[in-house]
């Protein structure tokens, strides 16, 4: 997590622990697919208002450890909802939107930040273009612990039961590699490439 904004509207503070540009390395994997790795920026700000902005991409991992084409880029909004819920709405380049919804909780807070929490949640609805393949469902856990937000995602589609998908280790980007990426549109690191179970590096 990043330093908070000052004009953080206090109905976020408890998703704050999401702020940040955060940028690691993952694994997907999906029956009738090759498993592979890809490195991840994820980036959430917020503006002022009563919601968090969230873009994610995705590329290649190259075996040098760098950034290779392309995979994924999807963006949305992430809310506080009643209590301790928390609400997303996401849309994706593959025609999907999907709005979310679950449950955020706050575990751990160190000199007035937040240093350790999870939020788990689920699809209750999942719209898509008529080119873009059938996704029925989905679940999504994002965790903060030692610095690094960890998310896994579960997905139901093409005719498979829910299953594990992706999932990935992000740390926090430094202010200075935050401008650097935003300028070059790349990731500024170069990662290890993470080991697939079945899979030679």
């Amino acid at each position: 997590m990043t330093k908070l904004p000052s004009e953080l509207p206090s109905e976020v503070v408890r998703i704050s622990w999401l702020l940040g540009m955060w940028e690691g390395v993952g694994q997907g994997q999906y029956p009738n697919s090759n498993n592979f790795s890809f490195i991840q920026q994820i980036e959430f700000t917020n503006d002022g208002q009563s919601f968090l902005n969230y873009e994610s991409k995705s590329w290649n991992l190259n075996s040098d450890g760098t950034s290779g084409e392309p995979l994924h880029t999807e963006k949305g909004f992430f809310r506080p909802g009643d209590g301790t819920g928390i609400e997303a709405v996401i849309s994706h380049i593959t025609g999907i939107t999907e709005i979310w919804t679950g449950i955020n909780e706050v575990l751990s807070i160190e000199d007035a930040k937040i240093t350790s929490a999870r939020a788990r949640l689920a699809t209750n609805w999942v719209g898509r273009t008529p080119s873009a393949k059938p996704v029925d469902a989905g679940d999504r856990l994002y965790g903060l612990m030692n610095g690094e937000l960890m998310w896994t995602y579960d997905m139901a589609a093409v005719g498979q039961e829910m299953q594990n998908h992706l999932w990935a280790r992000l740390k926090p980007l430094s202010d200075l590699e935050t401008i650097e990426t935003k300028k070059t549109l790349r990731p500024v690191r170069k990662h290890e490439i993470p080991e697939i179970p079945g899979v030679k590096k």
